[in-house]
C-alpha cells in the first residue's frame, strides 16, 4: 500500500540527529508555505513488529484447522516461544520497534496460578521496547496489575509500560511515589539518530466498566490524552509519533482521522485478524496495514495482530525526503509448526509423508502462514512453570459432543472460532455463541431457584472443540474470578437489561463483549432498529414445565449472571440499579466451577436445541437477516 501526500511540511531542526521522520500537519507555518526552506532527508525506513492480547495463552494451540492449499490441514498454531522466535528473526537492524498492545494477563491457568509471573517471564524472552496496558490488566485492580509489572520489570528488559491516559492517584499500588513510578505516558526511542516516539493509549469505557481499576485511577479520553501528549512532545523537537494503542481496530481508525502528526497506530483489544486470509479458510476484519488519513491530511498505517500469541505483525513504513509517509506494506504471519496432519481415507488424521510435509513448506514461503520452529531457550523458560499447569490440565471433567463455537456479536466480521472444526461459519449465524449460550445453561443449573440466566459475550473466552473437556478448558473459557448473583427483577427490567447490553455497542462504543446470552429467556434481535425497539418476541422458559411463554413486564423473575455484569459494569445499567438496591443475593458460586459442575454433572456436554438458543431472529445493524 503507498500513499502519495499533496500536502508537505516539515519543521527545521538544528540538531542533525533528529530528521523529520513524521508528518508533521500542525507545524511552523513559515515553513509550511515555503517549501523551499524545508529540510531535505534521506529516506528513512522503519519497521514495527507487534502482538496484542496475548492473554496468558502461552501454548499452541494443537490440531488447529486450517485450509492449506485447498485441504482441510491440522496445524500446531502459535504458541509464545514461536512469538519469540519470529522477533529474533527480524534482521538485526537499528531500524525495527517490538511492541505489545496490551492484555497481557488473564485467560488461562497460567495466569490462574503465577499472577502475571510468567507472562512477564516470556514477554522479557522478547524485550519489547513498549508494552500498552490493556482493559485486563486491570482485572484484578491496581494491586494485581503491579504484581504482574514488578514480575516483568524484575527481568533483564525493563520494559517500558505505557498509558498516557491513566492515571494512579498517589499513594495507590501503581503510584507509591509518583504518578509515573509503573506507568508512563511515552517512551522515545533512537532510531538510527532520530527520536520516536512511542503513546500509549488504554481504552477509557472499557476499562472503568469492564474491569477492576481503584476509583481513584482517572482515565482520560482517549483522543484529548494523545493530543496532548503529541503536542507536548513537538515542543521539544520529536516529529515522528507511533500510537501503541488498546481500544479495538474501529477506534483507532476514528482515532487517527482526529489527531495531528500520528504516523501510525498498533493497536489491541478487538483481536482483529486483519490481511488476506481467505486462502486459508479464514475471515478477517480489514487491510494490513489499514490506510487512514489524520487530521492534517497525511497519511497513518494501522494494524493488530489477532490475539493469543498466535500471530505477529510486521509493519514496514517508508518515509520520503519530506518526512511524509510515503509507503506502508507488511503482513500480519500466523505462526505455525512444520508438521502437518490431513484427513485419510477413513477420515482420521494422519501425520502427511515427508514429501508432501516439504512441499507444504515450501508453498507456506512468503504467505502469512509462517513455519516457525520455537525459540529453543523461551520454550526452556516457560517449561519451569508448564509442568505445574499440564498437572491441572489433565484432569477431565467432561466431554463437549460436538464443538461450542465462540462468537460475540452474531454477524461480526471476524470468525472467533477459526480453526475450530464445526465452527467455519460461526460467526455469521443468528445463534451466535454456542459457549456462552453452555456457560448460561450451567449458570441457571447452578441457580436453585433462578427463572432465567444472563451472560455477557465477553466472559466467555474461547470456543471449545468437540472431544474432551478439562479442567484448563473451563478456567480458559471462564478465566475471571466472578461469583453467581441473583437478582429479583420485573419483566420490563429484564427486557432493559437486553437494550442495555446491546446499546453498549451498538449506541455508546462500548465493548461488544457486553452483547447478552442467555438461558430460558429467548428473543428477536434487530440491531438496524434504535434503541428500545430491538428486541422482540422475548419469551421465557418455565423451568418446571419447559413450556415457553411470553415474557410479563409486571412479574417478577430471579435472574442470575456474573457480579461483574450484575454490578453494573460493561453497560449493564439496570442490572446496577437493581444491584444497587440491596435486594441481590450473592450465592458465592466461583462462576467457572458452576460450568465444571453443570459439565461434570451432564458428562457430555451438547449444544442447545435451536428452540432453546437465546437469539431465535438476528437482523444486523446493517439490515441483513442472519440465517
Amino acid at each position: 500500500m503507498a500513499f502519495t501526500s499533496s500536502r508537505r511540511c516539515a519543521l527545521w531542526m538544528a540538531s542533525s540527529l533528529v530528521i523529520a521522520l513524521a508528518a508533521c500537519g500542525g507545524g511552523d507555518e513559515n515553513v509550511s508555505q515555503n517549501p523551499r526552506n524545508q529540510p531535505v532527508f534521506p529516506a528513512q525506513d522503519l519497521t514495527l513488529m507487534h502482538i496484542n492480547d496475548h492473554h496468558s495463552q502461552l501454548d499452541p494451540f494443537a490440531n488447529t484447522v486450517l485450509q492449506i492449499g485447498g485441504v482441510a490441514t491440522r496445524v500446531d498454531l502459535g504458541g509464545f516461544a514461536r512469538v519469540t522466535s519470529a522477533f529474533k528473526a527480524a534482521p538485526a537492524k537499528a531500524n525495527v520497534l517490538k511492541l505489545h498492545a496490551g492484555d497481557a494477563i488473564t485467560g488461562s491457568l497460567y495466569y490462574t496460578l503465577f499472577k502475571g509471573e510468567a507472562d512477564a517471564a516470556m514477554m522479557n524472552t522478547v524485550c519489547f521496547d513498549a508494552f500498552a496496558l490493556g482493559n485486563h490488566e486491570f482485572d484484578d485492580s491496581d494491586a494485581g496489575l503491579k504484581v504482574f509489572l514488578d514480575f516483568l520489570r524484575n527481568g533483564t528488559c525493563k520494559t517500558p509500560v505505557l498509558a498516557a491516559n491513566v492515571k494512579p492517584a498517589i499513594g495507590t499500588p501503581l503510584a507509591m511515589s509518583t504518578a509515573t513510578d509503573y506507568i508512563k505516558p511515552y517512551t522515545l526511542k533512537k532510531i538510527k539518530g532520530v527520536q520516536v516516539a512511542i503513546i500509549g493509549i488504554d481504552i477509557k469505557g472499557k476499562t472503568t466498566n469492564s474491569s477492576r481499576p481503584l476509583a481513584s485511577t482517572v482515565f482520560e479520553d482517549e483522543v484529548v490524552a494523545a493530543q496532548r501528549t503529541i503536542d507536548g512532545l513537538k515542543k521539544e523537537g520529536i516529529r515522528h509519533f507511533v500510537l501503541l494503542t488498546h481500544q479495538g481496530h474501529e477506534a483507532d481508525k476514528a482515532m487517527a482521522a482526529q489527531l495531528t502528526d500520528v504516523d501510525a497506530v498498533i493497536g489491541g483489544d478487538s483481536h482483529s485478524l486483519l490481511g488476506d486470509f481467505s486462502d486459508f479458510g479464514l475471515s478477517s476484519s480489514g487491510d494490513y496495514p489499514t490506510q487512514a488519513i489524520n487530521k492534517d491530511g497525511k497519511p497513518v498505517c494501522i494494524g493488530q495482530a489477532w490475539e493469543y500469541s498466535k500471530a505477529i505483525g510486521e509493519m514496514r513504513l517508508r518515509f520520503n525526503k519530506l518526512g511524509d509517509v510515503e509507503s506502508c506494506t507488511g503482513q500480519v504471519s500466523l505462526l505455525v509448526g512444520s508438521s502437518f496432519q490431513r484427513q485419510d481415507s477413513s477420515g482420521a488424521w494422519v501425520a502427511v509423508d515427508e514429501a508432501t510435509r516439504q512441499g507444504i513448506v515450501n508453498n507456506l514461503k512468503g504467505s502469512p502462514l509462517r513455519v516457525t520452529e520455537p525459540d529453543v531457550a523461551a520454550a526452556a523458560t516457560l517449561a519451569d512453570y508448564s509442568a505445574q499447569v499440564e498437572a491441572k490440565k489433565a484432569e477431565l471433567i467432561g466431554q463437549a459432543g460436538e464443538a461450542l463455537c465462540l462468537v460475540r456479536v452474531p454477524g461480526e466480521s471476524t470468525n472467533r472460532s477459526a480453526g475450530v472444526a464445526g465452527c467455519e461459519n460461526a460467526n455469521t449465524l443468528a445463534r451466535g455463541s454456542d459457549a456462552a449460550q453452555v456457560v448460561a445453561e450451567a449458570f441457571l443449573a447452578g441457580s436453585l431457584r433462578a427463572d432465567i440466566a444472563i451472560q455477557n459475550a465477553g466472559g466467555v473466552r474461547i470456543a471449545v472443540p468437540a472431544g474432551p473437556i478439562s479442567l484448563n478448558t473451563a478456567f480458559t473459557l471462564l478465566p475471571f474470578t466472578n461469583v453467581l448473583v441473583e437478582l429479583p427483577m420485573t419483566g420490563q427490567q429484564v427486557i432493559d437489561v437486553l437494550e442495555d447490553a446491546v446499546s453498549n455497542h451498538l449506541d455508546t462504543a462500548g465493548s461488544d463483549g457486553s452483547h447478552p446470552y442467555a438461558a430460558g429467556l429467548r428473543w428477536n434481535l434487530d440491531m438496524n432498529q434504535p434503541r428500545g425497539a430491538r428486541f422482540t418476541n422475548v419469551q421465557g422458559r418455565d423451568r418446571v414445565t419447559g413450556n415457553w411463554a411470553f415474557i410479563d413486564p409486571a412479574r417478577t423473575y430471579t435472574v442470575v449472571t456474573n457480579d461483574f455484569i450484575a454490578s453494573g459494569r460493561d453497560g449493564y445499567a439496570t442490572f446496577g440499579t437493581v444491584f444497587a438496591t440491596g435486594s441481590h443475593v450473592n450465592n458465592y458460586l466461583l462462576y467457572t466451577q458452576t460450568f465444571v459442575d453443570h459439565v461434570r454433572r451432564l458428562g457430555t456436554v451438547n449444544r442447545p436445541i435451536p428452540g432453546d438458543y437465546a437469539h431465535q431472529a438476528v437482523i444486523t445493524a446493517a439490515g441483513v437477516s442472519l440465517p
